[in-house]
């Protein structure tokens, strides 16, 4: 396995998330030695579908890209739309693109993308009923367990996870992709 100690890394999400999207890559990547901080726009604690509730670390209005190695954005249809309308999540989320930092999206999660104009010329996946709107915003969408694409690691649905988090603490291990940029 990767060995990412002393990496630091950010989960954007609020309430609504598909908790096996935060529990499962959070458990990957501290397993790996890095540290997992969670950023949202509520204070407190959010919510997951299912009913996991996690607290919240850093307000995403008070959050700095800088501080962090990666960003994973978890799916749930309610917390991805509710994160898209946020303008401090948008650029909090495409500050990581601008710094070259790998950046691991599931499912519904992918949505934020669009909104922070990163996706020109991508290639990814995500849950089927995002394909027009990723596509629209210049990415090319496939239907692929895990998509690696310079520091973009993309999955489709909780039963991609496995892939997903190899291929992302991978790409966290790695460090800066210079085409990841936004």
């Amino acid at each position: 396995m990767a060995d990412v100690t002393g990496k630091t890394v950010a989960f954007l999400l609020t309430d609504g998330y598909e908790d096996s999207e935060l529990t499962s890559p959070w458990q990957a990547v501290t397993r790996a030695g890095a540290s997992a901080v969670l950023v949202s726009p509520r204070a407190g604690r959010v919510g997951g579908k299912k009913g996991h509730s996690q607290t919240v670390d850093v307000p995403v209005a008070e959050a700095d890209a800088s501080s962090y190695d990666a960003l994973v954005l978890p799916g749930g249809t309610a917390n991805a739309d509710a994160l898209r309308m946020n303008g401090d999540a948008v650029a909090f989320t495409r500050s990581f693109f601008t710094e070259h930092k790998p950046v691991g999206v599931i499912c519904h999660g992918a949505w934020i993308l669009a909104d922070a104009d990163v996706l020109s010329g991508r290639t990814l996946t995500s849950f089927p009923s995002l394909r027009t709107d990723l596509s629209n915003a210049g990415a090319t969408w496939v239907d692929e367990e895990v998509v690696v694409d310079e520091g973009l690691v993309s999955s489709r649905t909780p039963a991609d996870l496995p892939a997903f988090n190899d291929k992302f603490v991978e790409e966290v291990m790695e460090g800066k992709h210079g085409g990841q940029t936004g």
